[in-house]
């Protein structure tokens, strides 16, 4: 007996003991409506997803080819359409594809404030809540399908009812792993705490936090990042691993996300307990002066650094400088104390998508964590058409090859489009993530902003056609005509929505009494 029968025998038995009040409740229809709501509360949903990156995890140490990815969303509607775009594409399973939730994308798209820029000054909830509807959307998608499935169901017979009974009972889920940008926690471990439960408790199992400052952060891509003592950063990991115990999601995924390599200050000048400690290591990278006590003016912050005084350099905003060229130093010590300190998973930001860069790093983590894994940003943020132009000129020229033909800061313009160069730049671009997955140990490939992009593109391209000479053909030519040759399924915006499974719900409800909305009048039948 299939899973979806044996579901309809328990309501059965269920209704039998209500007695005769139940007496229209059709245990079917209880049995799909409980299949198309697997997940019940965001905790179910944390658990099952966790328990899908630690197997990847697991998989990815014993074949690093089995890199995971993602793209950011910043709507619920738009991580679905994503999802089904997947199983649409790759045989009906989503393996090893997940969401992200960006920070920069909630405060640019998400806050009551209107656009903001990544300065977590966005409100608290709105992370938790994003999580909370990317996955309302993901379980709809959940259950349009399996409505679909269940109507084809009722219109079979013989071996193709079988198929489709098979494919009911061994559904896949369109719900996946979300990484969720906690940002620097947004204010104290405590607040961090805090905000990481709403967000488990909202579905996420996986939860990125970073180095900086909370009340200054800034976007990893822009300048003026300040980082924080590693006793104060590790307060707040052992903040998201406390939230995880607490809510039982036992392997929760803490991802550490590093600055340093851009951040050239420090709020505060470390606590030293002993020569050597973390402290001590930290306000090595200092860019001090050695002076005598005579030389100390009115208000100045020295200390003993092996026997000698020095004064560290303080800006007028009152922030202390590290030295020029330890970012990337700072960046290895940062991963490693991490890991020590429970993270599972590093980020490491950088200042562009260089594989001998990236490797460079890693592999003197790995001297210490040898299966240490890395979450890397493809960042939009990077222009990465130049970056790997550039990239490829510099690898042509060192070969001796001809590079007469190209101006290295020129390699933007669109004449060197076809070009061999570009060629091979592009191809380059195209094995990145393989290539950095195995050199680098990346497990996992995102995109922060694809979709904010993707909106504005495609927004843009209408609204030139629309207004312009096309006019109505503008639409009907560049999105209603490509959205039914490419068998996208929100042509059919009515059934997306969830007109169809609210006129299944009303036969459940009302019988034959049922007032529904897709009978032959609805337009939606024209596709």
């Amino acid at each position: 007996m299939s899973n979806y029968q044996n579901a309809i025998e328990a309501v059965k038995a269920i209704k039998e003991k209500a007695g005769s009040s139940w007496n229209a409740i059709n245990p079917e229809s209880i049995a799909r409506m409980r299949a198309q709501n697997r997940f019940k509360t965001g905790l179910d949903i944390a658990q099952y997803t966790a328990d899908i990156m630690r197997r990847d995890m697991d998989a990815y140490d014993a074949d690093n080819t089995k890199y995971t990815q993602s793209l950011g969303c910043w709507h619920g509607f738009v991580g679905q359409q994503k999802m089904i775009s997947i199983k649409k594409h790759f045989a009906g399973q989503t393996d090893r594809r997940y969401l992200y939730l960006s920070g920069w994308m909630v405060a640019a798209l998400r806050s009551e404030l209107g656009p903001l820029p990544d300065q977590s000054m966005h409100e608290k909830t709105s992370v938790a809540a994003l999580v909370k509807e990317l996955y309302t959307f993901l379980r709809q998608a959940d259950a349009r399908e399996l409505g679909g499935l269940f109507r084809e169901l009722d219109a079979a017979s013989g071996a193709e009812k079988a198929a489709i009974q098979d494919e009911i009972d061994n559904h896949v889920t369109h719900v996946v792993p979300i990484i969720a940008d906690i940002d620097a926690g947004f204010g104290n471990a405590e607040a961090t705490y805090l905000m990481a439960k709403q967000m488990i408790e909202a579905g996420a199992c996986a939860l990125q936090i970073e180095n900086q400052v909370a009340d200054e952060k800034q976007c990893g891509h822009q300048d003026g990042k300040v980082t924080v003592p590693h006793a104060d950063f590790h307060s707040k990991i052992r903040a998201l691993r406390h939230a995880f115990l607490e809510l039982g999601i036992d392997n929760g995924i803490i991802v550490s996300r590093t600055d340093s390599e851009g951040a050239g200050l420090t709020k505060e000048i470390a606590v030293v307990k002993e020569p050597g400690d973390q402290g001590d290591i930290y306000n090595s990278f200092l860019d001090v002066e050695e002076i005598d006590v005579a030389d100390m003016a009115e208000g100045d912050v020295c200390f003993n650094r092996d026997g000698k005084l020095v004064r560290p350099k303080r800006l007028p905003s009152g922030l202390y400088q590290f030295r020029a060229g330890t970012g990337e130093e700072r960046c290895v010590f940062d991963s490693i104390e991490a890991i020590k300190a429970g993270a599972d998973l590093l980020w490491i930001e950088t200042a562009t998508p260089n594989v001998a860069d990236i490797t460079a790093m890693m592999n003197e983590v790995r001297k210490e964590i040898p299966n240490a894994k890395l979450v890397y940003n493809n960042s939009p943020s990077f222009n990465w058409t130049l970056n790997f132009r550039q990239q490829q000129f510099d690898t042509m020229e060192a070969a001796g090859e001809d590079v007469s033909s190209y101006v290295r800061a020129d390699l933007m313009n669109v004449e060197y489009d076809e070009s061999e160069l570009s060629k091979r730049a592009d191809d380059k671009i195209r094995s990145f993530q393989a290539d950095t997955s195995r050199e680098a140990g990346i497990f996992h490939h995102l995109i922060t902003l694809p979709t904010y992009h993707t909106t504005a593109l495609s927004v843009d391209n209408l609204a030139k056609e629309y207004f312009g000479d096309a006019a109505m053909l503008g639409y009907v030519e560049g999105v209603q005509r490509k959205e039914i040759r490419q068998g996208i399924a929100c042509v059919k915006h009515q059934n997306m929505s969830g007109s169809d499974m609210g006129d299944d719900h009303k036969e459940y409800f009302a019988g034959e009494n049922a007032l529904k909305a897709g009978g032959e009048k609805n337009t939606s039948n024209q596709f």
